[in-house]
């Protein structure tokens, strides 16, 4: 168990210390590039994602219509702008479409 601090934490910091003591980042992350695509990219797209995953630096998207792939993949750099962006933080760099 940590050491007990005896200053003042406002909520926001004792959250963030936990989430660093216990090592729970990349699980964080990954949740939170789920519902990035999901917020971003909307009903249309989302219909035909099958499975998100984030293995290190690498987003992996798993589509069911190799058309809407086709289409998504000429984008590729401009939608890891917008997760990066909607993120808050350079977390992915590189995209595959599958």
């Amino acid at each position: 168990m940590a050491k007990r601090n005896n200053e003042n934490l406002n909520m926001a910091e004792a959250l963030k210390e936990f989430v660093e003591t216990n090592r729970l980042e990349k699980g964080l992350d990954a949740v939170n590039v789920q519902d990035a695509w999901k917020n971003m990219m909307g009903n249309g797209v989302n219909n035909y994602t099958t499975a998100i995953q984030l293995k290190g630096d690498i987003l992996y998207v798993q589509l069911s219509s190799s058309v809407l792939r086709e289409e998504l993949s000429y984008g590729k750099q401009k939608i890891i702008n917008m997760l990066n962006e909607s993120l808050g933080k350079e977390l992915i760099k590189k995209l595959v479409l599958r």
